[in-house]
């Protein structure tokens, strides 16, 4: 993943959820609504999503220690395991509470074009974020579907914000959908019941942002196409004729591990070995840039 496009479509998120959740608690104030009240704490958590996912950016790039010797490219992992544990269901759970009480002892809103006004507003700041981490995943995703990119991404940022942004648009048309029907029946019930759908919304994303997260954090492989570049470049049919058997992990969303055993003749000297070790580790390089920890163990192979 680009560093910097990741950082662009969290910068621009962020933007746009502070300024949405301020108008939102302002509707919040003058109307009563839930659905605002819901929503404005769910602009504060991504906000806190966007921030922490920034914060595990930096700590990211902190150099390689002996305690840690393969660095801390994995940081923005466990920030992204963060935000969709911690703030998603935070933000959900409140809604959630926020729309029973409501529903329980519904009142009827007051000042009703502040939270249509506001809605209306936030929808065009999301959209505008959204847009732009649209922009940003279509340079790395290819030819793969949403979900398919979603899952396989080895970077949490971009799709933490995609799958924000997404829920931020269907919250605002939920909060619109229980305001519109609290004004058209008089009974602010649907208000509440508006509410109680954005909580759910929240914890349906949070489920699936750490699922996707848990795994990046266990450690994941390569995909198919580059653990088959890997195989090709290894290989030089000369002293290096196969690739034995061969694993992968993400060390960071830019930074992976190879570990191989490679066939190389049985006849060949230490010093031949030693320098084709040397050209596959280069080939290797030159095929993945982001395979920048190579260990590659010699054996004759048996055919077995």
């Amino acid at each position: 993943m680009s560093a910097s496009g990741g950082t662009r479509a969290i910068v621009a998120a962020l933007g746009a959820n502070l300024a949405i959740a301020a108008a939102k608690f302002v509707a919040f104030a003058f109307s009563g609504s839930s659905s605002m009240l819901a929503e404005g704490v769910h602009s504060v958590a991504d906000s806190g999503n966007q921030a922490l996912l920034l914060i595990g950016g930096k700590r990211a790039k902190k150099q390689a220690t002996e305690e840690h010797p393969f660095g801390y490219g994995r940081e923005r992992y466990v920030f992204g395991f963060l935000v969709s544990v911690v703030l998603f269901s935070v933000g959900g759970v409140f809604a959630l509470y926020e729309g029973y009480e409501k529903v329980r002892h519904p009142h009827a809103l007051q000042d009703w074009y502040w939270p249509v006004g506001v809605l209306v507003f936030a929808v065009i700041a999301e959209g505008f974020s959204f847009r732009t981490a649209v922009r940003e995943s279509n340079q790395l995703r290819g030819t793969l579907g949403w979900v398919q990119f979603i899952r396989r991404a080895k970077a949490p940022e971009l799709p933490v914000v995609l799958l924000e942004d997404f829920g931020a648009l269907i919250g605002l048309v939920l909060a619109l959908g229980g305001v519109g029907l609290s004004l058209a029946t008089g009974d602010g019930v649907w208000d509440g019941v508006g509410t109680l759908c954005i909580g759910a919304l929240l914890i349906a994303i949070a489920l699936v942002l750490a699922a996707e997260t848990k795994s990046l954090l266990l450690g994941e492989s390569a995909g198919p196409e580059t653990v088959a570049a890997i195989r090709a470049a290894a290989v030089d049919g000369e002293v290096v004729t196969r690739v034995i058997h061969m694993r992968t992990l993400h060390l960071g969303p830019e930074e992976l591990l190879v570990a191989a055993k490679i066939a190389v003749r049985h006849d060949d000297t230490a010093a031949q070995v030693a320098r084709a070790i040397d050209a596959a580790e280069a080939r290797i390089r030159e095929a993945v840039p982001i395979a920048r920890v190579i260990y590659l163990e010699p054996d004759i192979f048996r055919g077995a």
